[in-house]
């Protein structure tokens, strides 16, 4: 075979956001604010989080923290639920908060004019809210009906499946959204503690892109946040580590009539920051994104026919979140799709990946990320990003030079530390037999 002539694209990194063009402020009271300027559109775009989320849940009560921030913007002591939002609307700009397993996000867009009502806004839920009676009994509600909605979906009872089998005793087993029956066990009052006793500014990111002034958005989160001196009832803990369980474990989800199966299998994987993260996400983009979703998506849907959709994917975050494929089959081939994907793990974690693959792979990191860029809410997700992970604000301008350094023994090491073919959860849900193994 000839020699590849492949060469991989020359970005100019000072383009991208660094240090020189990160505003970056830390209030006394710990809330940390990241501004870059943008002024070649009218809009803004805020977004961030705070350290209050499903990891906080009390036993019993899954599902509590998400059921708080859903309700923040229901009522404050100054504004109704019908305030909050008629204040929004007049000025055609979105403000949304959620909350995950680690932490309450918020995310916010207007015109450059109407920034400093979007940040008092958030301020006043953020820190104010009442939770009024009325309004959580809708939002109980709604919860009610998306739960019941997710227990009838093949892809989220596999992921639960799956969750449960694989970090068993690990805070990640349960869903931030809950379960009915802890929705049921949840109280008005235990909403209302549980912001008393997890709302602080401390470690929260606000991060903020657009056509403002740095300054002018450092005054404003200033004047609405620098005297908000919560703090946590108990400090945040680091997130255990999870090991790859011994032997295959497989769960079967019985969903009658369905003429999908979800299929999930594959293990813990690399948190956030560990060092092998980006060798076990370029590797990834081998084994199940790249092209038509990688070597599974050849294998599983594309030689085999099996599957109406094949990938695989690293989560990353503060702590082991899985690498896992992900595929939706006909239930007829399900164990010959779970064959052929034992196959190709197998072949991933003993032999390097090609030179080809690498080249190509690398190429598609490097020449995508741009791309990334190019919006306010990009930019003002990778701000957060940097920030919540203390990547540094350099991150981005090396990024190219840390993708191009990765070889493909880093990703056999990666592969080989957290997939082990005969060492797998696989959840299944479906209109198969409910087993469990």
């Amino acid at each position: 075979m000839a020699e590849s002539t492949f060469t991989l694209p020359d970005l100019d990194v000072r383009t991208l956001p660094g240090p020189d063009d990160i505003f970056r402020k830390q209030l006394p009271n710990g809330l940390t604010l990241l501004v870059r300027e943008n002024f070649s559109s009218p809009a803004v775009v805020i977004t961030g989080s705070l350290d209050a989320g499903a990891l906080d849940d009390p036993e019993g009560k899954a599902g509590l923290s998400s059921l708080t921030a859903l309700g923040l913007m229901r009522g404050t002591t100054s504004r109704s639920f019908r305030t909050i939002f008629d204040s929004i609307e007049s000025i055609g700009a979105s403000l949304a908060v959620g909350a995950g397993t680690h932490t309450t996000q918020f995310h916010g867009k207007a015109l450059a004019d109407d920034l400093g009502l979007l940040i008092t806004l958030l301020a006043d839920v953020l820190r104010n809210p009442v939770f009024p009676e009325t309004e959580m009994d809708i939002l109980r509600a709604q919860r009610r009906t998306a739960l019941l909605r997710r227990d009838e979906d093949t892809g989220a009872r596999a992921q639960l499946a799956f969750d449960q089998l694989a970090y068993q005793g690990h805070p990640y087993a349960n869903p931030s959204d809950g379960f009915l029956e802890t929705l049921d066990a949840i109280s008005l009052e235990d909403v209302r503690q549980q912001h008393e006793a997890y709302f602080a500014p401390a470690g929260m990111i606000v991060a903020v892109t657009g056509a403002v002034r740095a300054d002018d958005v450092a005054a404003l989160v200033s004047k609405t946040m620098h005297d908000w001196d919560a703090e946590r009832v108990h400090p945040r803990h680091d997130v255990p580590d999870m090991s790859a369980p011994e032997g295959l474990k497989r769960e079967n989800v019985h969903l009658e009539g369905k003429s999908q199966a979800d299929l999930i299998m594959g293990a813990p994987g690399p948190a956030r920051r560990d060092a092998d993260f980006l060798p076990a996400v370029l590797g990834n983009s081998i084994l199940g994104r790249f092209g038509l979703y990688g070597r599974i998506g050849d294998a599983v849907r594309v030689a085999a026919g099996l599957a109406y959709y094949a990938y695989s994917t690293v989560s990353g975050g503060y702590g082991p979140g899985p690498w896992q494929v992900v595929a939706g089959v006909n239930p007829r081939g399900l164990d010959q799709a779970i064959k052929l994907i034992q196959n190709e793990i197998s072949r991933f974690v003993k032999e390097p990946v090609s030179e080809e693959e690498l080249l190509e792979n690398k190429a598609n990191f490097i020449g995508r990320m741009p791309l990334q860029f190019e919006s306010n809410e990009g930019v003002a997700a990778a701000l957060s990003h940097v920030e919540r992970h203390q990547l540094g604000l350099d991150y981005y301008r090396t990024y190219p030079d840390r993708i191009k350094a990765i070889t493909a023994d880093d990703i056999l090491a990666a592969a080989q530390r957290y997939l082990h073919p005969e060492r797998l959860i696989i959840g299944v849900a479906g209109d198969v037999q409910e087993d469990s193994s």
